[in-house]
């Protein structure tokens, strides 16, 4: 595998990966959510759907469903493919970016107090991390949407993967990033556009450098605020960033495919999450991960005029067309849903929630970047897409996607490999 194919898989996944092909443009009036099901969730047909996804090829997922105050949890497949222990519904989970909801909601609040302003710039309150001209063009929001054209770190943090080998992956397995080491990364590259321009391009960098915000006005450590005013307030019992490289309780082993490359697909559960904290590094659970966004939209857990600021959204490239604070939009058959992906070496998670809060779906899968390439580096949808899409549908519209085999899946799934924002 040479530079140039691994730059064209990694821009293939962040910009098609993340195309939702029902999105609805940034700034379009929201699609009102369909009423809920009188029956609730049909328990049969979604255990005998996630157990497709699986068949398709998935080593093991894990599901909660939520209808009004119905709920249905599932697992299907392996959570070690060497041992064939099975996985559960409860499992501990790496949730990757969805860590950026937690701490949009952690700023937000701030924002509340009076102490962080939405529309100032950076450099009023880091002027030594982002200096001159640029620290004072980029705001505040434009890290929280991703319009700030800060590159993202993860590339150079990972430097192997710009020469299409994957050392850096074992060799930054138990290596301790700081946050501000990592913003420097992505501020010394290359700006991706101007600041405020649309669409903006997906970087992590972005809430990193948010992490550094939140502990500068309220001069604690990030991770220690998040947890104390967001994972605690919203009730949440099983998710923390852990303190240390293990996953703290059970858990699956997570195993990364990078498109083939690495066959057998190996396991990264043990990982030092240092390199993208702030940005990606809770773990949760399927029904936590529910509950945290059902309380964010119900207004419990920031103001009616914060969560409006949230939910004003902008076209980013590589997710879709309606990208707000830390949050973004997805619209279904059956209408509207709030939410967002994440994924890290080996885990990903995807998780929707009506606007009401009433209809939830969220998943985690043990495998990751297990699509194939085609001979020009674009990715090859892969029959557990097709599956996956399938087990959506079902789990918030009450129906299967209308497809045949040969059409696109109307969605793309687990639209997390932005992480991944090598050369292109």
């Amino acid at each position: 595998m040479n530079i140039r194919t691994l730059g064209k898989s990694t821009s293939a996944v962040a910009l098609t990966a993340g195309m939702l092909l029902a999105a609805t443009p940034a700034q379009a009036a929201p699609t009102p959510a369909a009423p809920a099901r009188e029956t609730g969730p049909d328990r049969q047909a979604l255990r005998r759907s996630l157990n497709a996804v699986h068949e398709a090829g998935m080593y093991g997922i894990y599901s909660a469903v939520r209808d009004g105050e119905r709920d249905w949890r599932g697992a299907a497949g392996v959570a070690d493919v060497a041992t064939n222990r099975p996985v559960r519904p409860d499992m501990l989970h790496r949730v990757g970016s969805i860590t950026k909801t937690f701490t949009a909601v952690a700023l937000l609040q701030q924002v509340a107090r009076g102490a962080v302003e939405l529309d100032a710039p950076i450099a009023r309150y880091l002027p030594d991390v982002v200096p001159g001209e640029r620290g004072q063009k980029i705001t505040v929001r434009m890290l929280l949407n991703h319009t700030s054209h800060i590159a993202d770190h993860v590339g150079p943090a990972f430097p192997s993967l710009l020469q299409g080998t994957f050392e850096s992956l074992d060799d930054n397995r138990f290596r301790t990033f700081s946050r501000r080491e990592l913003v420097d990364l992505g501020l010394a590259a290359a700006p991706t556009g101007e600041p405020g321009a649309t669409p903006g391009i997906y970087s992590n960098t972005n809430y990193l450098l948010a992490g550094l915000l939140l502990e500068k006005v309220t001069g604690e450590n990030a991770e220690r605020y998040i947890t104390r005013n967001v994972i605690r307030k919203a009730g949440l019992r099983h998710t923390s960033f852990p303190r240390t490289p293990v996953i703290p309780g059970p858990h699956s082993k997570a195993y990364e495919s990078m498109f083939g490359f690495i066959d057998p697909p190996k396991d990264y559960s043990v990982y030092n999450m240092s390199w993208i904290t702030t940005a990606g590094a809770v773990v949760s659970t399927m029904d936590d991960i529910n509950q945290f966004y059902r309380k964010l939209l119900r207004g419990e857990l920031i103001g009616s005029a914060e969560l409006a600021e949230m939910q004003k959204t902008v076209p980013v490239a590589g997710v879709s067309g309606a990208y707000g604070l830390g949050i973004y939009a997805t619209d279904l058959p059956c209408g509207r849903f709030w939410g967002h992906s994440g994924g890290v070496f080996g885990m990903a998670t995807d998780s929707y929630t009506s606007p009401d809060g009433a209809r939830q779906l969220s998943m985690g899968v043990n495998r990751t970047k297990y699509q194939s390439l085609d001979e020009n580096g674009n990715i090859v949808i892969s029959p557990i897409d097709y599956a996956t899409v399938d087990y959506l549908l079902l789990g918030l519209c009450g129906q299967s996607s209308a497809r045949t085999k040969a059409a696109q899946p109307q969605i793309v799934p687990f639209a997390v490999d932005r992480l991944l924002s090598v050369k292109r």
